[in-house]
């Protein structure tokens, strides 16, 4: 089985965070909690409560843990096209899959990502909600001191199942959202691609940018329940499961609760996936 993909997977993933967090930090606050009034507000507050760093609140977790998580997304569907289609990624562009085989070998890297990203993500989700700023002498500590506590603390507060907390709305969100996101890849890079040349670096970092955007406007909607049923416990209120916290936020806050950090998500996703499609390509034709 091809490793590079693998790790080409780990670089530009990590790339793709650093650049991402602050505004996935906005977002899920933006997702989670009722006291801000928009982008900005959320923003501003932030700022003046916590500094440049609240921004990236919980990142340190996604980074160590990206070389698994991300790597697993582009090789898995790397590999997964390899047994579908008998080509190898170098010989794609002379010999291209069908959409059919992208949207499968995407549905099936971001199923197993989605395995792989629960506990992580649950944690980050966790930290990025801490509005409190750093630890003051005589001031309160924070509910959590860092990634390692946050899970220890789960994991004997709430138990093994705990930490997988929000586990199937994010295999929801990520297993056709994935697809989608590979597929509108492809289909943009050969629209303005010469058959069986490689696309520019300028056709890559559009089409990576325009695919993130179009994955986050399906996956929204399951992002929000996601993050709620991860916070849920915390002085919030326990769903009995994805269906009951989804009536329950329709109810109380109107359908429009579900596309809530639409706009953050889509701001943040075209230069977040542009980036690490440039990487990624870029580094597997390095390699090859």
């Amino acid at each position: 089985m091809p490793v590079e993909e693998f790790v080409a997977g780990w670089i530009s993933g990590a790339l793709g965070l650093v650049l991402g967090h602050p505004f996935d930090t906005v977002k899920v606050r933006l997702q989670t909690q009722n006291t801000y009034r928009g982008i900005i507000d959320c923003t501003v507050k932030t700022y003046r409560h916590e500094s440049i760093l609240g921004f990236f609140k919980g990142m340190s977790f996604p980074i160590a843990s990206i070389a698994v998580v991300n790597s697993v997304l582009f090789g898995v569907y790397s590999n997964t096209l390899l047994v579908l289609t008998a080509t190898s990624h170098h010989e794609r562009r002379l010999q291209p899959p069908s959409y059919t085989h992208v949207f499968v070998a995407g549905c099936t890297g971001g199923f197993l990502q989605a395995y792989c990203l629960a506990p992580f993500d649950l944690i980050k989700v966790r930290l990025q909600n801490q509005t409190e700023p750093r630890a003051r002498q005589g001031g309160p500590p924070p509910r959590y001191r860092g990634p390692v506590h946050c899970a220890a603390s789960i994991f004997q507060e709430e138990g093994p199942r705990g930490l997988f907390r929000g586990a199937w709305a994010l295999t929801l969100r990520d297993t056709p959202t994935l697809g989608i996101y590979f597929v509108s890849y492809e289909w943009l890079c050969r629209q303005v691609t010469p058959d069986g040349q490689n696309p520019s670096s300028t056709t890559v970092l559009v089409a990576g940018g325009f695919a993130g955007i179009t994955s986050w406007v399906t996956a929204t909607p399951l992002d929000v329940i996601k993050s709620r049923m991860q916070m849920a416990g915390l002085g919030q209120r326990e769903y009995q499961g994805l269906l009951d916290c989804m009536v329950s936020s329709a109810r109380q806050e109107g359908l429009g609760v579900f596309f809530r950090g639409l706009t953050i998500n889509s701001a943040r996703a075209f230069p977040v996936n542009a980036v690490t499609f440039l990487s990624y390509e870029y580094l597997l034709h390095l390699w090859g």
